[in-house]
């Protein structure tokens, strides 16, 4: 018997079109979509705190370029055309950007004077180090091949299956309570580090669980979405202007919004010029480009508590 359409709602293991559409398609995509646009709104909203910096992103410490260069490699030596090989995609993401937290914590940590002025430049330059070794694997690959990296390398949710919420959702909760048990800490870390040490705050520690906290959450959402942009520096943005500066409050609002964000704007991609299907990458950067350069004039105001 023929399922309506929205019969399908109350049949999920139908093998109906209807229902395989909305459960195994759509529903799976909108969820990823929620939780990576939340994944990213957490670790902007963090990384602007702890580095004090408007323009600080997840995507600083060179966590998106490492999972690139994983995709680019398994791309590139032709893992993707054996038996069950779309899942070396989301496993080389996710080891290419442990491997870039990894280096860039590492280098930190040879530094006596351990802070987030280091971080930021040893992330800097493992993104153009691993963007280096990117543009070699593209140069060295086939036509198809070439175009797999670039097209991943636009950040999009085609793929999203109920199996990428098991890698995701574990992810984002383990970092959003790492960073939610740290909201008063950011607080502090967000006026002056030392004003922060005189009120009983490790900052080294602090530092340190955001750092990874975070960084394991942008792991597993590049692993899935690829580097999706902008996210995580609107939302945060958006937010504080919305609701204040204070973290307890500030955090969970940007996770909402992240995420509402991002499933818009891939509503947008799917529709905009259908039946062609918009890398959502594309979407998000091209709000993120003239929000970014707002954020250039007003970047004081922004920040205001």
């Amino acid at each position: 018997m023929h399922i309506l359409p929205w019969a399908a709602v109350f049949e999920p293991f139908s093998r109906e079109p209807a229902a395989v559409i909305l459960w195994h398609i759509r529903i799976p995509r909108v969820l990823v979509a929620f939780v990576g646009g939340a994944g990213l709104a957490l670790g902007g909203a963090a990384f602007q705190a702890m580095f004090r910096n408007p323009l600080a992103t997840p995507y600083t410490l060179g966590v998106a370029s490492g999972a690139a260069l994983g995709v680019a490699f398994v791309t590139r030596i032709g893992l993707l055309m054996i038996p069950g090989g779309t899942w070396f995609v989301p496993a080389a993401a996710f080891a290419g950007s442990l491997l870039a937290v990894a280096v860039v914590w590492g280098v930190a940590r040879l530094r006596p004077d351990f802070s987030t002025t280091v971080l930021l430049l040893a992330g800097v330059a493992m993104t153009f180090f691993f963007s280096s070794l990117i543009l070699f694997l593209q140069y060295t690959a086939n036509l198809g091949d070439s175009f797999r990296i670039v097209r991943w390398l636009m950040g999009g949710l085609g793929e999203a299956r109920w199996e990428a919420l098991a890698v995701m959702v574990p992810a984002v909760v383990v970092g959003a309570l790492v960073v939610g048990w740290r909201a008063r800490d950011l607080d502090l870390l967000m006026v002056d580090s030392e004003i922060a040490a005189g009120r009983g705050v490790d900052v080294v520690r602090t530092r340190a669980a955001i750092f990874l906290g975070t960084s394991l959450v942008v792991a597993a959402v590049v692993s899935v979405c690829g580097p999706i942009g902008f996210v995580g520096m609107m939302a945060p943005h958006i937010c504080r202007l919305l609701v204040g500066g204070h973290h307890r409050v500030l955090l969970p609002v940007s996770m909402v919004f992240g995420g509402t964000f991002l499933v818009a704007c891939d509503t947008v991609a799917r529709t905009i010029l259908a039946p062609v299907e918009l890398p959502v990458g594309v979407i998000t950067a091209f709000l993120g480009g003239p929000f970014f350069l707002w954020l250039l004039v007003r970047h004081r105001a922004v920040f205001r508590h």
